[in-house]
């Protein structure tokens, strides 16, 4: 087997630009600050010689940004809703498998985590990180290139509904649940991480 790509899907941290439902209630300076120190402690918390990091970083052009470790690749997220970047970074990011996306807001990560993610795919073809809110902070693919071409159509974004939408996109495909972990969209759910 390859050794497995990690993608960690981030926006360049900008006022205004990142964390909007958290800045409603902490306020743009806070929220931002907030999300920066988050993914960069993030990005170094998950360093590890048995995966490679990739960013699929947005805007585009933030593929130069000084914001993010120079030494780890960079991918342009590309347009459309979530969705449609999510599955072109499993795809591009790592065509031949296995490869695991997660997103920069979701502080109680571990390299334990992502370890037994990529185990799960061993003897799945997905895998899916449940999230406490109905929506989930991992998924990942043993074999991108094989994605279907309906992934994720349909899915209802930010909303409790998310993970069985995409879970309902994978008809026939042998798939693991693996840890549940909470992400960070509102001030209530910073208060009840404890980050």
């Amino acid at each position: 087997m390859r050794r497995p790509t990690l993608v960690i899907m981030i926006k360049e941290p900008r006022p205004g630009r990142v964390k909007t439902r958290l800045a409603q209630g902490l306020g743009i300076i806070p929220a931002t600050w907030w999300f920066r120190h988050q993914s960069a402690r993030l990005i170094r918390s998950l360093r590890n010689p048995r995966w490679q990091i990739v960013l699929a970083v947005a805007p585009d052009r933030a593929v130069t940004s000084p914001m993010f470790p120079i030494d780890l690749p960079r991918l342009p997220q590309g347009g459309g809703d979530l969705g449609q970047r999510m599955k072109r970074m499993l795809q591009n990011a790592a065509p031949h498998g296995p490869v695991c996306l997660i997103g920069a807001d979701i502080p109680g990560i571990t390299r334990a985590h992502i370890a037994r993610a990529f185990s799960a795919l061993g003897p799945h073809d997905a895998v899916f990180g449940p999230a406490t809110d109905g929506g989930y902070w991992l998924v990942g693919a043993r074999h991108p290139a094989r994605l279907p071409r309906d992934l994720f159509q349909g899915v209802r974004w930010s909303s409790e509904h998310a993970l069985a939408d995409s879970l309902a996109t994978l008809p026939g495909w042998r798939i693991a649940r693996t840890d549940t972990l909470q992400d960070i969209d509102t001030v209530e759910d910073l208060r009840r991480s404890g980050a």
